[in-house]
């Protein structure tokens, strides 16, 4: 299928079916009720980007499970555009602050956030929300525009991408959380968790030469996240990953959590209404056995609000 097609599909079919599929029904998320237990994903819709967080952090048992006493805990979303909130192409303020909230409230020493923006980093954090909220909440907000943040690792599982710049927050990091937003983009398709990870490297350009799904893939092998949260409020159907206009977004109200990296992204991928299986990095990293994009096993707490 090609980009056109797709983007086709996604918005005139893909938000009914994704949202069948994640939500209603017999599908992949229906809702249901039941006693509180161990999940490996969380799917929570119909409420504001913090109380969707907090169901979803008491169905998984509560902060603490990934977050030890002491941590120094790294949070990563989407900070990359200098647009306001309501335009949906960085991660929504509200879930970033309330998830730096919960990492303090476990105990962890400090809380830093950070990424490594592609319009000019000083007017992305604050003109998406995400430095105030950030600092509302207690956490550290940390610029990612410096080539001397960053240290060269190997990544010795890749296939394409060998050895990659990676900001020192990472590398610091006891605990760290994923926090993409999901929307359409014009070089992969869709951006969500493992694809947001590019804004940890300095020399992203490198993937974009040298067959971008497999490098994205790739990283996975050197650093998984503890929790990958989606963020699928406001989505951006087209026109990604910066957007044209507010137009281009469907009202999702939606947050997807779960400690497998992979899996988060299927079940986003389906929300939005694509296959997996078409979006290229999804598939290599399940192909590589880093997380299950079959979510046909995976116990799954579905959650309406």
């Amino acid at each position: 299928m090609d980009r056109r097609d797709f983007l086709k599909n996604a918005i005139t079919g893909g938000i009914a079916a994704g949202c069948t599929l994640a939500f209603g029904g017999s599908g992949l998320l229906a809702a249901t009720g039941g006693a509180a237990a161990a999940y490996d994903l969380v799917a929570v819709r119909g409420g504001e980007p913090a109380a969707m967080f907090d169901r979803a952090m008491a169905s998984l048992g509560g902060m603490g499970v990934f977050v030890p006493k002491g941590a120094r805990v790294l949070v990563k979303p989407n900070i990359g555009w200098d647009v306001s909130p309501d335009r949906a192409a960085n991660t929504n303020p509200q879930l970033v602050g309330r998830i730096v909230e919960h990492c303090l409230q476990a105990g962890a020493r400090e809380v830093t956030v950070f990424d490594h923006t592609c319009d000019t980093w000083a007017r992305c954090y604050r003109n998406s929300g995400i430095e105030r909220a950030v600092r509302d909440a207690g956490g550290k907000i940390v610029s990612g525009d410096s080539e001397g943040y960053y240290q060269r690792v190997a990544v010795p599982g890749g296939k394409r991408l060998t050895e990659a710049k990676v900001h020192e927050l990472l590398l610091a990091a006891d605990a760290f959380i994923n926090v993409p937003v999901l929307k359409h983009h014009s070089s992969t398709a869709l951006t969500i968790g493992m694809k947001n990870m590019m804004g940890v490297v300095w020399d992203r350009g490198y993937w974009h030469r040298n067959d971008l799904h497999q490098c994205i893939a790739d990283f996975m092998t050197f650093r998984r996240p503890a929790l990958t949260v989606v963020d699928a409020y406001n989505v951006m159907m087209q026109h990604g990953p910066r957007g044209v206009s507010a137009g281009d977004l469907a009202a999702m109200k939606s947050l997807v959590v779960s400690t497998d990296p992979v899996a988060a992204d299927a079940a986003a991928a389906m929300l939005f209404g694509a296959a997996p299986a078409d979006i290229g990095y999804i598939r290599l990293a399940a192909e590589m056995q880093l997380g299950r994009m079959d979510l046909s096993g995976l116990s799954i707490d579905r959650i309406r609000m």
